[in-house]
């Protein structure tokens, strides 16, 4: 099982500059760090490895929603996901890569510097002891990782690196999905990709708004020294006493960190083959809570993405609630949402056990069933050790309520009333 290393970066506590004295040298270090973030990037990949898109295109995508019972059987596509969990969360990293395997599918495991090394051994000796897993090569586990700070922008880096180390691996699948160890799926693979296989694969599902609000004194005004980009032990969040003015040669947009986003969106990002997403990078390198304000930024500043994004995120927010009863009812209604992952399972290990049980079918311990598994399902041994064809799926219930989800975020009322407004 191959282990690869990114830079690495680390972990916040909150310090504040007030030393007017030190201006000058605050300024020259973020303008050091931001030239140095985007100079990894562009190293990390290469633009020779793969086609540069073509970002003069200015036609407008026309989305038309076709049946989800047609006859025809258009192809799988494959989705690129990355898991990142931190100390101590290999049991749960591990029963994500479970409930979302699909051979079609390319993984990559993230532990962040919080945990200790033995524990990234420990992910790779679990892929190469699991038959499935080692068979197929389509699981990596990063070797050398960096810390994803989500209230600086260290976050953004990890993501983009994690993203071109899966399009090293692969330049095949068609979304990007980034995971943290608290989320979980509420649809079976077989059921996703096949609703998927009737989208146009340039849509990007993510939340957003250019209404900043409170946000633009407390956070996109603030300056920061976010010392994960650069150090490779846990420092600090540095906040400055001065701040800056929004830019005038983009507008700011802001959303959810959690995002589905196409492979030519990614590309677009990590290639810099315009300017726009290298300066948003680096207006953002010294930004609180960057990652909820990336990715919106460059779709809804673009002409060729501002057209591709859906405002959902297909995501469900799991609220902890101590009383069974709301439990239960959060639980049906997240279930029936249509969403395909729900977020926010921090210790409702209750709750994943009924989502195995009841939504995917999944026997504990063992890998998610699908149409590509041949084994008997009543043997001891998990059926999925008997591989058939990849491009068999089984849809479920859980298409139907994907279908009728995107059905209503893709009629033409609301995808275009909806997409990068100036509020």
């Amino acid at each position: 099982m191959q282990q690869i290393g990114i830079e690495a970066a680390n972990t916040p506590t909150t310090t504040t500059i007030k030393n007017e004295s030190s201006r000058r040298s605050l300024y020259c270090l973020l303008s050091i760090i931001s030239v140095s973030l985007v100079f990894i990037l562009s190293y990390s990949f290469s633009p020779s490895s793969s086609s540069i898109l073509n970002h003069s295109r200015k036609q407008k995508i026309q989305i038309q929603i076709q049946s989800l019972v047609s006859k025809s059987k258009p192809t799988l596509p494959s989705i690129a996901y990355v898991i990142t969990g931190s100390n101590g969360e290999n049991d749960r990293i591990f029963r994500l890569l479970k409930s979302i395997y699909h051979p079609k599918n390319q993984y990559l495991l993230h532990l962040d510097l919080t945990a200790s090394q033995p524990q990234r051994e420990q992910l790779v000796n679990f892929l190469q002891s699991d038959p499935v897993f080692n068979s197929l090569q389509n699981v990596n586990v990063v070797g050398n990782p960096d810390f994803s700070n989500p209230k600086g922008s260290s976050s953004i880096s990890s993501i983009l690196h994690t993203a071109s180390l899966l399009l090293r691996f692969s330049s095949d699948w068609d979304w990007f999905i980034n995971l943290s160890s608290s989320d979980y799926p509420l649809i079976p693979q077989d059921d996703l990709l096949h609703i998927l296989s009737f989208v146009p694969k340039d849509l990007n599902f993510l939340n957003h708004s250019s209404y900043i609000g409170w946000k633009e004194a407390w956070r996109m005004k603030k300056i920061i020294v976010d010392q994960g980009l650069f150090l490779t032990e846990n420092g600090d969040i540095f906040y400055a006493t001065q701040k800056r003015e929004l830019p005038n040669a983009y507008r700011l947009f802001t959303g959810s960190a959690s995002a589905i986003l196409s492979r030519k969106l990614v590309e677009h990002c990590i290639l810099g083959a315009e300017n726009l997403p290298r300066t948003v990078l680096m207006y953002l390198s010294n930004t609180p809570s960057s990652p909820a304000n990336y990715f919106q930024t460059v779709v809804c500043n673009s002409r060729e993405f501002s057209k591709t994004v859906v405002n959902h995120n297909l995501r469900w927010q799991w609220h902890s609630s101590l009383n069974g009863s709301d439990n239960a009812n959060e639980l049906s209604e997240m279930i029936n949402s249509g969403a395909i992952f729900g977020t926010g399972f921090i210790l409702d290990e209750s709750v994943l056990d009924h989502i195995d049980q009841e939504v995917l079918k999944r026997r504990p311990g063992r890998i998610l069933p699908g149409g590509w598994c041949l084994g008997d399902y009543h043997s001891f041994n998990d059926p999925c050790m008997v591989k058939g064809s990849v491009d068999i799926v089984r849809p479920g219930p859980g298409s139907t309520r994907l279908e009728k989800l995107l059905v209503r975020l893709l009629s033409s009322r609301t995808f275009q009333s909806e997409q990068c407004i100036v509020e």
